[in-house]
């Protein structure tokens, strides 16, 4: 049986301090196991103070959706085919970026997008959630760093740069060249949040210097990819933090990432001090031949309630299974295979957008998805994003969660 504890009163002796070069050199799956039993064993309760009237405020990924940023679609530009793309794309696709890195999406399919997601926004709306969206800005302008030369991507997935703990909303650095200046279409937003009372932090930003990639890593196959992150080997080095914000999922007090592609320990370690000790970060690993953003292998839906993708299996799922969560096999997706999908892959079904414990936004096509979801007692509010899916993302992509009703809780006892 799942157990729940709200926090609220005393304090928490602070998370011994882990050297990345403890975390490198230790299994993953023994890191997190020592990790998640110091969570599971701790007798002591934090206080997390939030201001009633604060503008930003959410724990987890499933408590009332009250205020949502959702991404543009707008000006989206394909990105220069350098080495941190190529990792994280699939070899037929590798021609269309070629063709096509550094100019916009085809404009037809790119039309669509926008459509669909103002059709999404137009829904949230009438779920009583609020939406507030990113500058549109043009992102084919060139720019130069002391370190690169690059042009810009977009601002379509919120989720990607963008977290909110508590009342705090951390801008991630990202680890694409192509995304250094993205932050730029949302500070706006973030420093109205601010002004409001909300925290405001931004990660160190990296230099995103040739260091910091693998500038030899080597991907040809799906099975160098699975021998590689088998390895621990990455596109991104530990020369300086990098980390995307949608490789970390909220469970109350408990956050879960996955080092990726994006993501890096350095990243993973700025998060685990700046977050302690409230918060404790644990480190999830899955047999992902192409690891980049946790939420569509690992979606957590509700209290003690995860979607876990079967094609990538996490490696620590009992520990979730012996702390009485149930775990949910989502059906295979129903995209068609001559549906484009130049940035992902098609289990967007599972990277759905939960407005509170009883509502979920899914995508029209996915009936299979939507019977799960009735299964457990889940209404689906029903929209088609599949054109703004080739862009790569599904709901939970292209929406950060501003504010949730509700308060902060431990999911693990």
């Amino acid at each position: 049986m799942l157990r729940v504890r709200c926090l609220r009163g005393g304090s928490r002796g602070a998370e011994a301090a882990h050297l990345i070069g403890a975390m490198v050199s230790r299994t993953v799956s023994g890191w997190v196991s020592h990790a998640f039993r110091s969570t599971s064993s701790s007798a002591t309760s934090v206080t997390e103070h939030t201001p009633e009237d604060c503008p930003v405020c959410a724990y987890n990924e499933w408590d009332p959706l009250e205020e949502v940023i959702v991404g543009r679609a707008e000006n989206a530009c394909v990105p220069p085919f350098t080495v941190e793309v190529k990792a994280n794309t699939y070899e037929k696709n590798w021609p269309f970026y070629q063709q096509h890195g550094g100019h916009t999406f085809p404009k037809d399919h790119l039309k669509k997008a926008v459509a669909e997601i103002e059709e999404m926004c137009n829904i949230l709306q009438h779920e009583g959630v609020t939406v507030r969206r990113p500058e549109p800005i043009d992102w084919s302008v060139e720019y130069k760093t002391p370190d690169f030369t690059s042009t810009g991507m977009y601002a379509a997935m919120p989720r990607d740069i963008l977290i909110v703990v508590g009342n705090e909303i951390i801008e991630a650095p990202m680890a694409w060249r192509a995304r250094f200046f993205e932050y730029r279409a949302y500070r706006p937003l973030i420093k109205e949040y601010f002004r409001r009372g909300a925290k405001w932090t931004t990660a160190p930003k990296p230099t995103m210097s040739d260091q910091l990639y693998d500038q030899d890593y080597p991907m040809r196959t799906v099975e160098d990819r699975h021998e590689l992150a088998a390895q621990g080997k990455f596109v991104t080095t530990e020369f300086e933090p990098c980390f995307d914000a949608a490789d970390f999922i909220r469970a109350g007090t408990d956050i879960f990432v996955q080092r990726s592609q994006v993501t890096n320990y350095m990243g993973i370690e700025w998060m685990r001090r700046h977050l302690a000790p409230t918060y404790k970060i644990h480190i999830l690993s899955f047999k992902d031949p192409n690891p980049m953003h946790i939420d569509g292998t690992f979606n957590i839906i509700g209290p003690g309630l995860v979607l876990s993708n079967p094609d990538r299996p996490c490696r620590q799922i009992e520990m979730f299974k012996k702390a009485g969560w149930t775990v949910v096999t989502p059906p295979t997706p129903l995209v068609p295979d001559n549906h484009p999908l130049w940035m992902s892959s098609k289990w967007l079904s599972m990277n759905v957008l939960m407005l509170d414990e009883k509502r979920v936004l899914v995508d029209a096509n996915e009936t299979s998805t939507q019977k799960m979801f009735e299964s457990l007692g889940i209404k689906s509010i029903k929209v088609s994003i599949r054109h703004a899916n080739s862009l790569g993302g599904g709901f939970h992509c292209w929406t950060t969660d501003v504010r949730r009703r509700g308060t902060l809780q431990s999911y693990f006892l």
